[in-house]
């Protein structure tokens, strides 16, 4: 194939619940394409109904990608995905098929298309003693240790992120630089594609509306029953998967810990915090075009269509190239 050419990805983005994989689908069927998976949840095995993975039906048979990769012991990176992703697209490039990216994680597409400064892998035996230290000292005591290292990272991290403040010290450590100097260094962007991507955003009330019966619907599912079938099969209930929205808090009713109804209310307002966290990610995400409303919306899917017909993405020519 020609490296002067360049193939087109859709990358459509907005807040859970909004219609990302109902709008997917729909375009795959319209201009030949496979729905690639963007979302840090949905690759983990067995942990289906809370991730909102499309069900078998709602696939209307077009092919989904890096969904059910991971085993729930396995840690999720936005490195990991890039490498996985990356396979999947070149294979999409050879059978001339549209890439349609379904994204609830900014983070790993930031680091598909601008690319990942190489920093150093995860260290368990510091990552423990730094635990500890934590343990041993007053809060605040990881933060202090960022900012002395690097004060920058330190001002973007809140002193009780520990997950981000051990990762943060640890790359310092082991890089011997500040964290901020490392991600500034060496990033290689996506190469061969050019990104046209769909911004989805309905309106709030609508969208709590929606969030609210969405996880109705997944109870009456048995997301119960599959929480409960991922404990008796032997799966460590401190496994990663588990501090999913949810399933900690489904987790937590099984344990006697919560009634079904303060459970049901605590994944209500976790989940609404959570799209408040991915429409700030993404409103600062470039070159995003916006439509107003829900993916599943056959005017919105139409004006979409419209859309990417503008930009030079036509039914029927797969991973539409032209010259750079």
């Amino acid at each position: 194939m020609n490296e002067n050419l360049t193939s087109f990805l859709v990358a459509t983005v907005g807040p859970t619940a909004s219609g990302k994989s109902a709008l997917g689908v729909w375009l795959a069927e319209q201009l030949d394409g496979e729905v690639v998976a963007c979302d840090s949840t949905q690759l983990y095995r067995g942990f289906d109904i809370g991730t909102a993975k499309p069900r078998a039906a709602e696939r209307r048979d077009v092919p989904h990608h890096l969904i059910d990769v991971l085993d729930p012991h396995e840690p999720a990176t936005a490195g990991g995905y890039r490498q996985m992703a990356l396979a999947v697209l070149e294979d999409l490039k050879h059978r001339k098929r549209l890439p349609i990216l379904t994204v609830g994680t900014g983070l790993y597409l930031r680091a598909l298309l601008e690319g990942l400064a190489e920093i150093p892998q995860r260290s368990e035996g510091l990552r423990a003693r730094l635990r500890a230290s934590a343990g041993e000292h007053p809060r605040g005591h990881l933060h202090h240790i960022l900012d002395r290292l690097d004060p920058l990272a330190a001002k973007k991290i809140a002193p009780r992120d520990e997950q981000k403040l051990i990762r943060a010290i640890e790359v310092c450590l082991l890089a011997r630089k500040p964290i901020s100097e490392v991600y500034r260094l060496g990033r290689k962007p996506l190469e061969g594609w050019r990104a046209v991507k769909i911004g989805l955003m309905p309106q709030r009330e609508k969208l709590y509306e929606r969030i609210h019966s969405r996880t109705a619907s997944m109870l009456e599912q048995g997301w119960m029953q599959e929480v409960q079938d991922l404990l008796k099969s032997g799966l460590d209930e401190n496994a990663k998967p588990f501090d999913f929205i949810g399933y900690r808090e489904l987790r937590a009713v099984l344990r006697s810990e919560l009634s079904l109804k303060q459970a049901r209310e605590a994944i209500h307002q976790a989940t609404r915090r959570y799209a408040k966290r991915q429409l700030t990610w993404f409103r600062k995400e470039p070159a995003v075009q916006w439509f107003s409303g829900f993916g599943d919306d056959p005017a919105l899917q139409a004006d979409v269509f419209r859309f990417l017909e503008s930009q030079g993405v036509e039914a029927g020519r797969g991973a539409t190239e032209r010259s750079v």
